[in-house]
């Protein structure tokens, strides 16, 4: 287990489940926290399961999981795309939007991409919304999902996608360091980066065609979210061009 500096007992208790825990400092520089950990000596396999403090494994996708490792065909495989089914405000939403994430890869046949952004105000030793590159192999996806249940307030669900639309708003302004981007990303972030309208256009998306109003309330409150996020970017990008004209 990699960890940067927890204050509760997560040290504590993955030693004594038996982890060996490698302590990562971030010193401002590539590689960043996740491709740091797939270039340990220590690790013992290639295949690499990426999950979140806030992501559980389900049972189908641990069944999938086992089927893939022993199913010969395993090695033409570079990486596996797996899609994540959230719990927002009380409720495991059933609709909405679903995202991708590139969660279990190969760390010998794929690298998370070096993007120029260490001069992006309020990012961190995280790598950002994009996905490991894939340099041997195909890439596949999973029908068995991560579960993502933030057991925080909703005071740092909000903390942390300010800090990401920081980072979004800037790529915006940086079409160079944005196609680098566009390119480590899935084809359903591809296609939501190019879409005019999109804090609209995702809620539309998300509320109505992907049947998120049939969550209630909270399927209601989490597309507002994702709309708002998209907001969010496109304020704090026109705000970037203003500083940037005022500074010139």
């Amino acid at each position: 287990m990699v960890d940067s500096g927890s204050t509760d007992r997560t040290v504590q208790i993955a030693k004594s489940l038996g982890a060996q825990v490698v302590d990562f400092r971030w010193d401002g520089k590539y590689p960043k926290k996740k491709q740091w950990a797939l270039n340990l000596q220590e690790l013992k396999h290639d295949w690499i399961l990426f999950v979140d403090a806030d992501e559980r494994v389900t049972t189908s996708l641990v069944e999938e999981l086992r089927m893939f490792l022993r199913n010969s065909r395993s090695s033409n495989f570079g990486a596996i795309d797996i899609p994540l089914s959230y719990s927002f405000a009380g409720k495991q939403l059933r609709w909405g939007l679903r995202m991708y994430k590139r969660a279990f890869l190969n760390r010998r046949n794929c690298q998370f991409p070096v993007i120029d952004d260490l001069q992006v105000n309020n990012m961190w030793e995280v790598e950002g919304h994009y996905q490991p590159i894939v340099k041997v192999g195909k890439v596949g996806t999973f029908r068995g999902r991560l579960h993502h249940e933030d057991p925080d307030l909703l005071f740092h669900y909000f903390s942390r996608h300010n800090r990401y639309s920081d980072w979004e708003a800037y790529l915006r302004n940086n079409p160079g360091v944005n196609l680098e981007v566009q390119k480590a990303r899935t084809s359903q972030g591809r296609l939501f980066n190019r879409l005019p309208y999109k804090p609209l256009i995702v809620f539309i998306f998300s509320f109505f065609l992907k049947l998120g109003f049939l969550d209630g309330k909270s399927g209601f409150h989490f597309a507002v979210c994702r709309g708002f996020y998209y907001w969010q970017i496109g304020l704090k990008a026109d705000e970037f061009k203003r500083v940037q004209a005022a500074s010139d």
